[in-house]
């Protein structure tokens, strides 16, 4: 008998066959099978520690994203290294327990890896946890049903119920599997998508918009190929997309013009480099800092935590306030009333010379703040104080209340008062009626 013939994996035993493989475990041999494999697991455990060892000083991997050893790679080095055991150490030895073994870590090394790719695929997700526990019970439960000969029966009965479409034969077990071999060729393209989108996101180039477009042309392209592959592993004649294609096309005229458009104008973002991430914006009202440009949609993110999510489409037909398009800093202002009869000639210099001292007030003559008389108010001279923030990211108004500190201590200690609300009151004498009404009456 041939390995693949003897392989669980590759053909369910019959009863007869369970029953002598109860017996082969019991057996002498057994023991030495058990101490084989028992090597093969050290062996496997000692690449793994070996391999972790060496990505802590690189964590860049396509494969496995920054944890190369996480995970599948443990059950597939033991499983290799059972199966070529199991070939040339155990060749003269029938096998017992490397039948189970192989079968068993054959299991496991696919749950790890499915569960790595879901992972990898959707980082931060309910649904991956939820797979995780399906998957694994279905993944058991049919290695035992293929093992113990269950499955394969289950599988004829679902290769009778068929029906035709077209000209074509579709049986339930073909569906079935179809589905299947889509549903993992899908999920390779996203997980292959992640890790590349992860490589180029941490890579060298300077601009990081740039990345982003590579990342998402690359996602887009990766599951484009993945889907024809689906499809044709579906049964599906890729000929007949062409028709498809004409489908799509209308409706994407008709109803998915506006989701067209935003695809469209986020490419168009990171392409011009009008708004890169991490430019300060005002967009419809709301004003924060760019966090991510995706295919559809934009997210802003206030100083107070909220985040917007602005369709790309308005960010290219409406106008944006882009505060740091070429330059960071932003110009801001604060207002402060003197008492009229104020020396402002002399108090303008101790002022910018009391701002200037702030930290992350710009020392460059260019940026120098300035104080201006702004008005003749009511109550006193108006003055107002021009500064520059040459890092808006770390807030703005914490730094306005530095220089309002600054002003204040100016102030005092110039012992210039800011003017309390004055009004005059002129009180007329003589006896006579308040009302108008009244005195009317009265003159009657």
């Amino acid at each position: 008998m041939d390995a693949a013939a003897s392989s669980p994996i590759a053909r369910p035993m019959t009863p007869a066959e369970l029953e002598a493989l109860g017996r082969s475990l019991l057996s002498s041999s057994a023991l030495i099978e058990l101490a084989v494999l028992a090597g093969c697991l050290l062996l496997a455990w000692a690449v793994t520690r070996l391999l972790r060892g060496r990505s802590i000083a690189d964590r860049h991997s396509v494969l496995f994203g920054e944890k190369l050893v996480d995970g599948a790679l443990f059950p597939l080095l033991a499983l290799g290294f059972a199966v070529l055991a199991r070939h040339t150490v155990l060749a003269g030895v029938p096998p017992a327990v490397m039948k189970l073994a192989v079968a068993l870590l054959f299991a496991l090394a696919m749950i790890r890896l499915a569960v790595r790719v879901l992972r990898a695929a959707f980082p931060a997700s309910e649904f991956v946890r939820i797979a995780e526990r399906w998957l694994s019970w279905g993944v058991w439960i049919g290695l035992i049903l293929w093992v113990t000969g269950v499955l394969p029966m289950v599988m004829e009965e679902l290769d009778a119920i068929s029906w035709k479409l077209g000209s074509s034969r579709i049986s339930l077990r073909a569906l079935l599997e179809g589905v299947f071999n889509a549903v993992i060729v899908l999920m390779l393209a996203l997980w292959v998508s992640a890790a590349i989108e992860t490589r180029l996101l941490k890579g060298q180039l300077a601009n990081l918009s740039v990345r982003k477009m590579a990342a998402n042309l690359t996602r887009a392209l990766l599951l484009f190929v993945g889907l024809l592959l689906a499809l044709s592993a579906a049964g599906i004649d890729l000929t007949a997309l062409s028709v498809l294609g004409g489908a799509i096309g209308v409706g994407l005229g008709f109803g998915l013009q506006k989701l067209a458009a935003n695809y469209v104008s986020g490419f168009v973002i990171l392409a011009e480099r009008s708004l890169r991430i991490g430019d300060l914006v005002k967009v419809d009202g709301f004003e924060g800092r760019i966090t991510d440009i995706n295919t559809r949609a934009t997210v802003i993110r206030a100083a107070s935590g909220r985040e917007s999510i602005v369709p790309n489409e308005l960010l290219i037909t409406q106008r944006v306030e882009n505060a740091s398009l070429s330059d960071q800093a932003i110009l801001s202002s604060t207002t402060v009333q003197v008492a009229y009869g104020t020396d402002i000639a002399a108090l303008q210099p101790k002022l910018v010379a009391a701002i200037r001292t702030i930290d992350r007030m710009p020392k460059d003559e260019e940026r120098s703040p300035s104080v201006h008389l702004n008005n003749f108010a009511a109550d006193g001279l108006e003055l107002t104080i021009w500064y520059w923030n040459a890092d808006p990211v770390n807030g703005q108004s914490n730094l306005r209340s530095e220089v309002n500190l600054a002003i204040l201590r100016v102030l005092d200690a110039e012992g210039i008062q800011i003017p309390f609300p004055q009004r005059v009151m002129h009180h007329l004498g003589g006896a006579g009626p308040a009302d108008p009404g009244a005195a009317a009456a009265a003159a009657d």
